[in-house]
């Protein structure tokens, strides 16, 4: 289940969205991401639905990639629905003894859950079709205005772009602690103390592999001489095109139609 989480990685193409920009990715998914959040109705829910769809078939990756994303956090989803499901108040359904099933339930589970699974693939559209490399150029450029604050501009998005693509890692390895930690039988009770000592057993040397990473990771670094963003160069330049402007248009356009339904609406 961990292993199938999309955030953090990167799938190379050659799409629409491989191409674009990194800047305009980042600026792409947080107005995405402002449009599922100010969405209060139906008619909003389709406007971002339709905006992540569109993405996620320019993007040229396959379904079960960002299918596999949202299975990887089926608990979070489901738990999210089950919550707003049985506990919100209204015109009752169905009655499972101290739990009530409403109409208003049912809608306000059913908006959270599209909410939350559009914000999973909006975030993982942004990793899974930028490299590491652009992915840190992009936010250097609009981190860069903080330099004249003093603030290193270089540093800061390096460490984002780092702490991103440590996630898939993390999880990866996490997983594979459980399958051999199971297979020597931990975690195979009930009772609360040896699921204390089952997740202990399972912190423990996660937190001591990301430990071995970053110091593995500081000493390549070292070893090539990186010395922080003063003085370096790019052979790639970054540059907005005609396909940018459109993208970046599409998304306000989408972002200023939901916040126009939710002020009619609201």
């Amino acid at each position: 289940m961990l292993s199938g989480v999309t955030f953090g990685q990167f799938i190379p193409g050659d799409s629409l969205l491989h191409r674009l920009d990194p800047r305009t990715k980042v600026a792409g998914v947080l107005f995405a991401a402002v449009s599922v959040l100010a969405a209060s109705e139906w008619r909003g829910f389709i406007l971002a639905a339709g905006l992540t769809v569109a993405a996620v078939a320019l993007s040229g990756l396959s379904v079960r990639i960002f299918l596999g994303g949202l299975r990887a956090l089926w608990f979070l989803l489901a738990l999210s629905f089950l919550i707003q499901l049985l506990l919100t108040p209204g015109e009752i359904l169905l009655s499972l003894g101290p739990l009530k099933v409403t109409r208003e339930g049912l809608e306000a589970g059913g908006l959270i859950f599209l909410r939350l699974a559009l914000l999973i693939l909006v975030a993982s559209l942004l990793t899974l079709t930028t490299s590491p490399v652009n992915l840190t150029a992009g936010l250097e450029k609009i981190l860069s205005p903080l330099g004249r604050l003093g603030l290193p501009a270089h540093e800061l998005a390096m460490m984002m772009t780092i702490a991103l693509r440590f996630i898939p890692i993390l999880l990866e390895e996490a997983e594979i602690l459980v399958k051999a930690q199971r297979s020597r039988g931990a975690g195979s009770g009930r009772a609360p103390a040896r699921w204390i000592k089952f997740l202990l057993a399972l912190f423990v040397p996660l937190f001591a592999g990301a430990l071995r990473r970053a110091e593995d990771l500081a000493v390549a670094m070292e070893a090539r001489c990186y010395r922080g963003g003063a003085g370096r160069t790019r052979m790639m330049v970054l540059k907005l095109g005609a396909s940018d402007y459109a993208v970046l248009g599409v998304t306000m356009a989408v972002l200023a139609g939901i916040l126009a339904l939710r002020r009619c609406c609201g």
